[in-house]
């Protein structure tokens, strides 16, 4: 019969050792660090990461993650780099090794390559003395902290440990670089953080799809326009072509007695709420849903001057925001 609360306390102690792990390598960080950072900085071409195992599965990850914030670089298997892959690497370039032990064979010919065409290593691992370190230019030392199996067999502390380091290191170059959301968003356009890093100009109606009219024009005419371009709102123009007000169901709604006599200047809620094209559509939808609004018209700034766009919730919804 299976114990519940023997399973609970073993993912309780394995996570326990992770984090105790993780404070030693924060403290542990020493001037290292920065080298390798200085040295990434530095460096004309990319930053090629390899690993073999365990190893190389993170070392997939890190690479992806500098790639995604700035740091052009890609993982090359060190059993590939043997049969050609060798050929990826170029002056200009820095290797990022892992191997927790430091003595994994396959990276062998990876580690002569470099050494015979002085291209900058980075050492990661957690034994000083080893052939990686030794070779290495720069080193990234991780605590040799076992693993959580209590036998050192699994790799999971030490593949947490690698994972970090990496993390930090893309990090920390990114901050340096300034790299932004804007910067961000160009390298995931797609899922749920594309949609999130969206801006509203990404996702608005302009040029003949805009819903809008003369102050003058009579109400009769306004319908139509409402009708024709779907979005249960038209914008109201003055005579200079700025956004002057707006009129939704609701404008409708409260001048219903004598709606076909009067002008959509009349009828319209003056200095709608706007917002500027460069904006996050992420905070279009707050802004929405703080006004329980279904769209915003898009103007520049704070001037609100012409109408460059319309944006509807719908448009959000469709591309998983909301």
């Amino acid at each position: 019969m299976t114990d519940p609360q023997s399973f609970l306390s073993t993912a309780r102690q394995v996570i326990t050792d992770e984090a105790q792990a993780l404070e030693a390598l924060a403290e542990g960080l020493d001037d290292r660090f920065a080298q390798a950072v200085d040295l990434i900085l530095n460096t004309k071409g990319r930053v090629i990461v390899s690993g073999i195992g365990k190893s190389g599965h993170i070392g997939h990850k890190i690479a992806a993650t500098l790639a995604s914030t700035g740091t052009p670089a890609y993982f090359v298997h060190p059993a590939e780099a043997s049969h050609g892959d060798l050929g990826m690497l170029s002056e200009g370039d820095v290797v990022l090794a892992i191997s927790n032990s430091g003595e994994a064979p396959e990276l062998a010919n990876l580690l002569a390559f470099t050494r015979r065409f002085s291209i900058p290593l980075i050492g990661l691992s957690s034994r000083m003395d080893s052939t990686l370190m030794k070779n290495a230019d720069v080193h990234l030392q991780i605590p040799a902290r076992g693993e959580a199996c209590g036998f050192g067999m699994v790799p999971s502390i030490s593949t947490t440990l690698t994972l970090a380091m990496g993390d930090a290191l893309a990090i920390a170059l990114m901050k340096y670089r300034d790299f932004r959301p804007e910067n961000f968003r160009e390298f995931h356009p797609g899922g749920k953080l594309g949609a999130r890093l969206s801006k509203v100009s990404d996702l608005m109606h302009a040029g003949d799809a805009l819903p809008l009219i003369a102050a003058d024009t009579p109400m009769s005419e306004a319908l139509i326009e409402i009708s024709q371009k779907g979005f249960g709102v038209v914008g109201v123009t003055d005579a200079d072509g700025s956004l002057a007000g707006i009129i939704t169901d609701g404008d409708l709604r409260r001048n219903m007695d004598g709606l076909l006599d009067l002008t959509a200047e009349q009828v319209m809620t003056a200095d709608p709420t706007t917002i500027t094209p460069d904006s996050l559509a992420e905070e279009a939808v707050a802004v929405m849903n703080q006004r329980k609004i279904t769209c915003l018209f898009v103007t520049d700034e704070a001037a609100k001057g012409p109408a460059q766009g319309l944006l509807h919730i719908h448009d959000c919804l469709r591309v998983g925001l909301g």
